[in-house]
């Protein structure tokens, strides 16, 4: 039967049962055929040779390692950390023992902003979206009986205060007697996405940019097997960004810390293989497989034609992946065990190399370590009992998913060429075009659920108001912030504080005559100096971004 022929059939199916024939959408609004067949993925200019090869080879769009999960499953993590070290420390040997492989720690707001807990603009904040740092004291109550060699590998949402952190482990790995080659340090510091998405910005982007910089160029000579920076799309997906604008602007900012880099005489192929790169997974399944193996591919002929990198490692882009917030619902809180399963199922399908997965209360609270578990257990369940790890690339092939890949890396690359246009990543950013797209995005999707055109369920389709399942919230202890607040004070009292001052005055002379600063930030960690004293030394020489104000 000819295709022509075939879509007659289609159309007369539709009529047979009432319905016109619609046009369906990816999340990304890529218009999708009715099936895929040879004459559609020829559409896309599908090239076998040059866009699909082999697993573990140029160009890697089936897979950065030949054996992928055949040889060993991909890191399975758990978004952890709340109120006081102490806590933080008890969920993780929780999570340990549990079967978890890498540690992801997350830090409190105050923390993230370069806030001490003291601080005024840190009350009622400390310890609830995250656990409470001060000080390398408090490193050492979190990982208290938890050596940094015990897992693959230990994950922080550090951003603005990035290479604070990387100093922060530094000192704790001396301090544990522990050679840093034995243990893996993961930094998420990725500034740029901070004054699009999440905004837990301090400093002028120029100056912000150069400080994550130090990471990648101190690690590069010293600990290579680091992970000084980790270039996100997760949350500019989650502020409203489609797929194919995840992958443009995760690149196009990937591009802005490379030129950094190399502009310092670093060699590519000496730094790029230490790069990561972290996106979200929303429930559009197939989609999303696709977009992780478009992004590979882009990621490979980026490093390869643009920065001449001659080192496979540098072409193979390792891809952490969290589940999305934004589709978990408040509403029939189960139901985000089937969503999160789904979202797990994608990134796997997409062939990533480390997954968290949101717990199903995540949108209420902090979660239950009930919650924590059936999350940590959903992905033990993916990896032994479906089968999905038994082949690489299981959907290698498809007409769909090869025809979606090729979309969507088109796509991307067009929206590169317009933030190349606008002078790159920074300049795009400072003109709002990242973030006009992002609300544009998230107005949308809102309004297509209020409008029943994006079905929810339990939102806004089979609502179920007489049965409703009431999530056991997570309750932290209370008084935590003034318990936290006395440690802090105790430790002002008891440490060498002419010893902090002098390394603070390090710190500040270091950074003014321009030369690395994390050597002089580990000196002030290893003295117990604070966050908030570290932050305010570097706020003094480049001062404090406000949203609006022109760039320094």
């Amino acid at each position: 039967m000819q295709h022509d022929d075939w879509k007659d059939l289609v159309a007369s199916d539709y009529k047979k049962r009432g319905r016109r024939k619609e046009v369906f959408l990816t999340d990304s609004n890529i218009e999708l055929a009715d099936v895929y067949n040879q004459e559609e993925l020829a559409k896309t200019g599908f090239d076998p040779e040059r866009d699909l090869g082999q697993p573990g080879q140029f160009p890697y769009t089936r897979g950065i390692y030949p054996a992928m999960y055949r040889a060993e499953h991909w890191a399975m993590g758990q978004y952890s950390g709340f109120g006081n070290p102490e806590a933080t420390n008890e969920r993780f040997k929780y999570l340990l023992s549990k079967g978890q492989t890498a540690l992801a720690l997350a830090l409190d707001l105050p923390t993230q902003l370069g806030l001490d807990s003291d601080n005024d603009l840190a009350d009622g904040e400390v310890g609830k979206a995250g656990v409470a740092i001060n000080s390398l004291r408090d490193m050492e109550a979190i990982f208290n009986g938890i050596p940094l060699d015990q897992t693959r590998q230990i994950f922080t949402t550090a951003n603005a205060i990035g290479p604070i952190m990387l100093a922060l482990f530094l000192a704790l790995g001396e301090k544990q007697k522990l050679d840093p080659a034995k243990f893996s340090v993961v930094l998420q510091n990725d500034i740029l996405k901070e004054y699009v998405a999440r905004g837990t910005y301090i400093f002028p982007p120029t100056p912000s940019l150069k400080f994550a910089i130090d990471t990648v160029e101190y690690c590069t000579k010293h600990h290579p097997h680091f992970k000084p920076i980790v270039i996100c799309g997760s949350h500019m997906r989650q502020g409203g960004a489609t797929a194919v604008q995840e992958v443009a602007f995760s690149l196009s900012n990937a591009q802005a810390y490379i030129d950094e880099a190399v502009s310092r005489g670093l060699d590519i192929d000496s730094f790029a293989p230490s790069l990561e790169c972290q996106l979200s997974v929303p429930m559009n399944l197939f989609e999303e497989a696709a977009k992780y193996r478009a992004f590979r591919r882009m990621w490979a002929r980026m490093l390869k034609e643009r920065y001449g990198a001659k080192d496979p490692k540098s072409m193979q882009c390792f891809i952490r992946v969290f589940t999305t917030g934004y589709t978990m619902t408040a509403q029939q809180p189960l139901n985000n065990i089937v969503r999160v399963t789904i979202e797990a199922l994608g990134a796997l399908l997409g062939g990533v190399q480390s997954l968290s997965c949101n717990a199903m209360d995540e949108v209420i609270s902090i979660p239950t370590k009930e919650a924590a578990q059936v999350a940590l257990m959903t992905q033990h369940i993916l990896a032994n009992e479906t089968g999905i790890a038994d082949v690489v690339d299981p959907l290698g092939g498809s007409y769909y998913v090869e025809a979606l890949t090729n979309r969507i890396e088109q796509e991307a690359l067009e929206v590169m060429k317009e933030i190349a246009a606008k002078g790159g990543a920074q300049k795009a950013i400072e003109e709002s075009y990242y973030q006009n797209l992002c609300r544009k995005g998230a107005s949308e999707y809102q309004q297509q659920i209020e409008k029943g055109e994006r079905l929810i369920v339990g939102v806004n389709r089979f609502v179920d108001t007489e049965n409703m399942v009431d999530a056991e919230c997570f309750k932290s202890e209370e008084g935590v912030q003034e318990r936290i607040i006395g440690k802090l004070n105790e430790l002002r009292g008891e440490r060498d504080n002419e010893l902090v001052a002098r390394t603070l005055k390090r710190l500040e002379q270091d950074v003014r005559a321009g030369k690395n600063s994390v050597p002089a930030l580990v000196e002030c960690a290893k003295a117990y100096a604070t966050i908030g004293e570290m932050c305010k030394v570097l706020g003094d020489i480049w001062g404090y971004y406000q949203e609006g104000v022109s760039w320094t």
